[in-house]
């Protein structure tokens, strides 16, 4: 008899402890993001802003840069092919340190393809067909764009001595001037002894 009244003591205990966790688990569920930084909340706002603003342009980017890739034809097929390829990863692994740059400082993030239109600054190429310089072209220019944005995101970081940001922003930068120069320099028309 004492071990039934144990067994049922214990099997309540048990349950009331389940009972509790989760509704500890639901309140965490309705928690704000709030994460605390050392960071102003005017800081928070003003790098989150902008990042958020990059982060649409980096995914605005990188699908234009695969839709050229994918949709790409003509004698320099199989080099712009690779290269855009290669672009496109690179400016894909900027996406997750971006937006846990915004986490870190104790902003929230994007959360959909329309909250993504709502903030980019690039256009969309929604063309059936597009010439392959037109493309080398097109994403040559949007690497600039995105270059401006990324040091003006830097300058932002600066005034508000978040160093960690601005850390990443220049690694940044560095990959965004490469993809640059080589479009630039892919997309160069022969000189006039035809090299």
């Amino acid at each position: 008899m004492a071990k039934v009244a144990t067994k049922a003591k214990s099997s309540t205990t048990g349950s009331t402890a389940k009972s509790a966790t989760m509704t500890h688990a639901k309140t965490l569920q309705k928690a704000p993001l709030n994460f605390s930084t050392d960071l102003t909340p005017e800081a928070t706002k003003d790098i989150s802003g902008v990042l958020n603003s990059i982060l649409a342009d980096v995914f605005a980017l990188y699908l234009k840069t695969k839709n050229f890739h994918w949709h790409l034809s003509g004698p320099h097929f199989r080099d712009y092919h690779l290269m855009f390829d290669e672009h496109a990863e690179q400016i894909f692994n900027m996406v997750d340190g971006i937006a846990e740059r915004v986490r870190k400082v104790g902003g929230t993030t994007i959360r959909s393809i329309h909250h993504i239109a709502q903030l980019q600054t690039l256009t969309d190429n929604n063309a059936d067909y597009v010439e392959p310089s037109d493309m080398v072209a097109e994403l040559c220019q949007d690497n600039i764009t995105l270059l401006k944005r990324l040091r003006a995101a830097h300058d932002t970081c600066d005034e508000h001595n978040d160093s960690a940001t601005a850390s990443l922003i220049e690694e940044w930068i560095d990959e965004t001037e490469r993809r640059s120069w080589f479009l630039f320099e892919t997309g160069r028309k022969p000189d006039s002894s035809g090299r």
